[in-house]
């Protein structure tokens, strides 16, 4: 049996009763109707793969008119439709319009069954590779940055970073849900990034969404995904991010940061593992890996009715907090030697070695930007140094944000720490939102939604 859905249009109900009779047997569903005006309705309500239609509806008519009108209605909801044209009056002419015109094939009635059926199972195996071809541009666009950007590996031997690794490793072949917490820039996507290469699923999709750029009013059109009319720019269908991720990893970065009517969505997607595009009642099966991140302490956002008991349940099966840089010691010469090498190979120079007084720099300082920031300051530091060691100037380190972060008490609470972050490299760029998120590794639209959510 085929597992198509097949839609039979034709004004003859004694064709209707045997086409269903015969393909009901052959493919996993038959839906029929009397009418093409309600095409639009059945192909929003059912996901559709061949459809059989008749040429002419008028009494007396042969000449084909209808049904060409009628295919080309029906790819213009969807090109990838597959169509198979049907007619009591031979026509060689007519056939070859209909190819021209899209269909994919045209069968003569009464037709013989094992005719019908070699043509159906042609066009299911044509819908089914249409499918494959579509989901590929569809993630080879949505994944183009992730995919030219690059990933880093995990570096580090301090004991802390040892855990987390064999914790890593042992949740990494299950589908459990993984909640990764951290300040900003301690590596949450490396991590995320790792747990899907150490998966079942590593040669499939890793779909990376940051939930902090998002506009409230794009969210259910980008992760959910949209028909075409659904509102005024949708000029085609569009799939989400949770469709192209299906069989792979959906990492949602920066969870803290949703609304609660946002977050009662995103719960309904995750319990019913089904998503229903905008503009469209048919709900759609996804298949997943859940990674989620967050530098919100979202315990105390749940007492305080910000974010949702359920849901926080709902992603956090097991949970990974990553260690600020400034807590990792010796790490932080292992990070700047890997991303010394690194930039080395990237702007084609000589690998650099770090001086005694540059190695005790980077040791003693607090490391506000964490690991982000660390290469930040590594690059800039290849690319400005003369020689083959980098000093403590080529670090450019200032010495008075030096001394403002070496009193930033380690006790301090997440929150109030990223408070002052992000009052600081407001001040440092006098108010300009750009370069402040920039150095943040923030966008403009993160970075606003902190500012007021710390009323600074």
């Amino acid at each position: 049996m085929l597992d198509a859905t097949v839609l039979i249009i034709d004004d003859d109900d004694d064709i209707l009763l045997s086409a269903r009779l015969f393909l009901k047997q052959q493919v996993k569903q038959v839906i029929t109707c009397k009418s093409p005006k309600e095409i639009n309705v059945l192909l929003s309500k059912n996901e559709v793969d061949i459809i059989l239609l008749d040429m002419n509806y008028q009494k007396g008519a042969s000449d084909g008119r209808e049904g060409i009108y009628w295919l080309e209605h029906i790819l213009s909801i969807d090109k990838d439709y597959v169509v198979i044209l049907m007619t009591a009056f031979g026509n060689v002419e007519l056939a070859v319009k209909a190819i021209k015109k899209g269909a994919t094939d045209f069968i003569l009635k009464p037709w013989e069954n094992e005719k019908l059926f070699a043509t159906i199972s042609a066009a299911s195996k044509l819908r089914e590779s249409n499918r494959k071809v579509k989901k590929l541009e569809k993630i080879h666009l949505s994944l183009q940055k992730d995919m030219t950007r690059g990933f880093e590996n995990i570096v580090g031997k301090a004991g802390g970073i040892k855990q987390l690794q064999n914790t890593l490793l042992k949740v990494a072949p299950t589908d459990a849900n993984v909640l990764i917490l951290g300040e900003n820039g301690t590596g949450k996507q490396v991590f995320a990034y790792e747990i899907h290469g150490n998966s079942q699923r590593k040669n499939q999709v890793f779909m990376h969404v940051d939930l902090g750029s998002l506009n409230e009013n794009l969210f259910e059109s980008e992760l959910f995904g949209y028909a075409k009319g659904a509102f005024t720019d949708a000029k085609e269908d569009k799939p989400g991010r949770f469709e192209l991720a299906d069989g792979g990893t959906i990492f949602l970065d920066e969870i803290g940061n949703l609304t609660l009517p946002l977050q009662a969505k995103l719960l309904s997607v995750l319990q019913n593992r089904t998503v229903t595009r905008l503009g469209e009642s048919r709900e759609r099966k996804i298949n997943v890996r859940l990674i989620t991140a967050t530098n919100m302490p979202l315990n105390e956002m749940v007492a305080k009715n910000t974010f949702r008991q359920d849901l926080l349940f709902r992603i956090n099966t097991v949970e990974l907090l990553l260690p600020p840089l400034r807590k990792r010691g010796t790490d932080i010469l292992l990070l700047a030697n890997h991303f010394m090498q690194v930039f080395s190979s990237k702007y084609h120079k000589e690998n650099r070695s770090l001086s005694a007084k540059a190695e005790d720099m980077l040791l003693n300082y607090k490391w506000p930007g964490n690991v982000r920031e660390l290469q930040h300051v590594l690059e800039r530091a290849v690319i400005m140094s003369d020689g083959k060691e980098i000093s403590e100037e080529d670090l450019q380190l200032s010495p008075q944000r030096f001394a403002q972060n070496t009193a930033m008490p380690d006790e301090m609470a997440l929150g109030d720490m990223e408070k002052m972050m992000v009052q600081k490299a407001i001040d440092k760029h006098k108010g300009n939102i750009s370069k402040a998120a920039a150095e943040l590794g923030l966008t403009r639209a993160a970075l606003y939604r902190r500012i007021e959510k710390f009323g600074i």
